[in-house]
């Protein structure tokens, strides 16, 4: 009868988290351009204002479901 014992275990480096995946549309974007959704900018509202050297602009939804940017 052969002693077979586990194998050992030894303290490895810490697992990776595997790279985020991307979409083809974010690859086909320039370099430095980031893609927001509407919804992650207008967050359930039809409508918000942002602020921008010092003018304010409003972003509207339509019932159309299109978006409206005002100054």
């Amino acid at each position: 009868m052969t002693n077979s014992k586990a194998p050992s275990v030894t303290a490895a480096e810490p697992a990776q988290a595997p790279p985020p995946q991307t979409s083809r549309v974010a690859c086909a974007l320039p370099a430095g351009v980031q893609r927001l959704t509407s919804h992650a900018i207008l967050q359930g509202a039809q409508e918000i204002e942002i602020e921008h050297n010092g003018a304010v602009y409003r972003l509207r939804q339509t019932s159309q479901g299109k978006l409206i940017l005002t100054k």
